[in-house]
């Protein structure tokens, strides 16, 4: 569809959307009326642009407080092209950024340090996470760096937790699509391709933007009693997306599921997940190598 698509036409296509696959139908129609009034008052902009979308995706976070819920404008007709054309054109991404694993480092104090920018797929990076495990695998702490993660798979997150628990007897999660399900259950692997790493204290970093995958990673840990979070409250965002390609230019992020947690029964979304330690993102590694160092000198891990 051209780019020529009026206001209208756009809302059309986005309450479609949102009867169709939505997973909250009472928001959505709530988002409908919204969507709706707003259009009848003439505030959205005649001409489609950046600026329309960010109207019209903020008119959709105050009806359904949805933080993946919004429409995104592409200023080049291919960066805008069918859901599998998005995926693929993602994916390609994900790959030259070395699938988030941005670096993997031996500290001071002999501890290990993973930093990530998202959580790959599983079958996607299963080796490059194997790999940064093996590195780490004689420290006597590790420290996830979720603080620049924006978002990741939901096995990825089950993959990584594998390395950190005995066996395959640790439920995680549910990702619940749809209003109803069905459910998908999410546990830690039997098998993994390297050590896994036991009896040892890990901390996860996260900052004010950590969203989504990251987000998820660091909230099972943390429910689960495996990790200490130091840093900032995270975004809030616990609805797994789809990708729907509307115009030439115009992409909607629209959750399809929601993630059920095995220990609290419920997520982070729009609360974030919330720091044992709390500090600023800038200091978050800092406090935490100093957490490890008092627990090192007390005996406790």
């Amino acid at each position: 569809m051209s780019a020529t698509v009026s206001p209208a036409a756009l809302v059309d296509m986005v309450v479609a959307r949102l009867r169709e696959s939505y997973i909250f139908p009472e928001a959505a129609a709530r988002a409908e009326g919204l969507l709706r009034a707003r259009l009848a008052e003439g505030a959205y902009e005649p001409a489609p642009g950046p600026a329309l979308c960010e109207r019209i995706s903020a008119d959709l976070y105050e009806a359904c407080a949805d933080k993946h819920l919004r429409l995104l404008w592409h200023e080049s007709r291919e960066e805008s092209r069918d859901e599998a054309a998005l995926i693929a054109a993602l994916t390609e991404q994900f790959r030259l950024e070395n699938h988030g694993l941005r670096r993997v480092e031996h500290l001071p104090g002999n501890v290990g340090l993973i930093a990530l920018t998202l959580i790959p797929p599983a079958a996607a990076a299963g080796d490059a996470i194997a790999a940064a495990m093996q590195l780490v695998r004689h420290t006597d702490a590790l420290i996830l760096d979720l603080r620049e993660a924006r978002g990741g798979a939901p096995d990825g997150v089950a993959f990584l937790c594998s390395f950190l628990f005995p066996d395959d007897d640790v439920h995680l999660c549910d990702i619940v699509e749809g209003p109803d399900g069905p459910a998908r259950q999410y546990w830690t692997s039997a098998h993994v391709p390297g050590p896994r790493y036991l009896d040892r204290p890990v901390y996860v970093l996260t900052s004010a933007s950590t969203f989504s995958g990251g987000e998820q990673l660091a909230y099972d840990l943390q429910a689960l009693g495996r990790a200490t979070i130091v840093g900032e409250t995270t975004r809030g965002g616990a609805h797994p997306s789809a990708v729907v390609s509307l115009t030439d230019h115009v992409e909607l992020r629209l959750p399809v599921a929601r993630s059920v947690s095995s220990v609290t029964g419920g997520n982070w979304e729009g609360v974030g997940v919330r720091p044992d330690i709390a500090a600023q993102a800038q200091d978050a590694l800092e406090v935490a190598l100093e957490a490890i160092g008092e627990g090192s000198s007390t005996g406790v891990r």
